[in-house]
């Protein structure tokens, strides 16, 4: 099993892929005959997850679909980041109860 740390970071890295992956498709919203942009996560063992950004197969844009993605990445980011200074703390109170 992965640590706290290392699985809050890949949950932070994932978001960050999606997060990448709407603004690109944001950025080409006026680009003919353009294809959006999806980020895939899929769980990995021990704890985590791993993100992957692949092309769909029809071109168009769907605003609506990347602001909301962008506000999921940005929730799913800011929770990461809380487990991860969560786990910091626990880690630092430890070892102070132990020195």
């Amino acid at each position: 099993m992965n640590s706290l740390s290392s699985i809050s970071l890949s949950g932070m890295n994932a978001a960050q892929t999606s997060l990448n992956a709407s603004a690109h498709n944001v950025a080409n919203l006026a680009t003919e005959g353009f294809k959006r942009q999806e980020a895939v996560q899929t769980e990995q063992p021990g704890g985590g997850v791993n993100a992957e950004v692949r092309r769909l197969e029809t071109p168009g844009n769907a605003l609506e679909k990347d602001v909301v993605s962008q506000l999921q990445a940005k929730n799913s980011f800011i929770a990461n980041l809380a487990v991860f200074k969560t786990s910091n703390q626990m880690a630092g109170a430890l070892l102070d109860t132990k020195a």
